[in-house]
């Protein structure tokens, strides 16, 4: 299925596995005009998930590009301190690697397993987009998988929906996606003593208005004003829904891939692979779409 969003410019948009996926093709990030972003920005709303192949962007040019979406959050530090953050050469790229130099590793994440989640849904004002570029890949392993929320929260039973309509959960902020402890924090096992912003278990999608599942991460969750059991029988319970085969698509990365997704709309995972394969990804996040998008049009 190709999808042609403007006439005039060759940037096509052909839907990949599920509904919620475009590859796009004919483009080139480095130089893209205004129309063809206009038409790019569309179907990222439309699709949630974008997949544009054989890009090669530096730092710089991932951060002009990424901005265009709005103002870049500044890569998640931790605790730490301002003397510490002037070290790091761009903090508007975060770099996700297993790799190490002198025995210091380079990035963040290493090889292990990541959870189901949504980029940093632990603070009041999440990124509504992640752009992700990959430099190097693992033979095997390394595969992203999304999850459509739009779906998820469509299949719903209408009395899971009426259960959780007016509920939301605190999110966890004192571990990452692969379950390490954040610099700064103390360790925690009790999802009701755990840092974090409180988000709605169903949002309405604020540029679509569609409604999603929003769950960020199922590790330390917690449903605020209820007993910790029944939080964790109720999030087991729409996890079910959220993760389910029917709404997940698997991006196997090859060199040159730059995804972009709605992180109000999709949750993300990784697979773990060898550590002694190299893998090495370059994320932007976006701090707010909406009043950026209207100012350039």
């Amino acid at each position: 299925m190709r999808v042609k969003l403007a006439a005039g410019d060759l940037m096509r948009f052909e839907q990949i596995g599920q509904s919620f996926v475009a590859q796009v093709e004919d483009i080139d990030l480095r130089v893209i005009n205004d129309n063809q972003f206009d038409d790019l920005y569309q179907a990222w709303l439309r699709f949630g998930v974008l997949r544009i192949r054989g890009q090669s962007l530096t730092d710089n040019e991932l951060q002009l590009f990424s901005n265009r979406f709005g103002p870049l959050e500044e890569i998640p530090y931790g605790n730490i301190s301002e003397k510490e953050k002037e070290k790091i050469k761009n903090r508007y790229v975060t770099v996700i690697s297993n790799i190490k130099v002198d025995g210091r590793p380079i990035g963040g994440l290493g090889n292990k397993e990541a959870t189901w989640h949504s980029d940093m849904t632990y603070i009041d004002n999440p990124p509504p987009a992640s752009i992700l570029m990959s430099i190097e890949v693992p033979e095997f392993g390394g595969d992203t998988h999304f999850s459509d929320q739009k779906a998820a929260y469509q299949s719903l039973p209408k009395e899971l929906v009426s259960r959780v309509q007016n509920l939301s959960i605190k999110h966890n902020a004192a571990h990452t996606s692969v379950g390490d402890l954040r610099r700064g924090f103390d360790p925690i096992d009790d999802p009701r003593a755990a840092p974090g912003a409180i988000h709605p278990i169903i949002r309405i999608h604020n540029e679509t208005k569609d409604n999603m599942l929003y769950l960020g991460r199922r590790e330390l969750a917690y449903v605020a004003g209820l007993e910790l059991e029944a939080s964790e029988q109720l999030l087991d319970e729409i996890w079910h829904y959220a993760a389910s085969d029917e709404n997940i698509w698997t991006q196997r990365w090859e060199v040159g891939d730059v995804i972009i997704w709605d992180n109000r709309r999709v949750l993300h995972r990784r697979d773990g692979f060898d550590q002694r394969q190299r893998r090495l990804m370059k994320r932007c996040q976006v701090m707010s779409a909406v009043a950026q998008y209207v100012m350039n049009r």
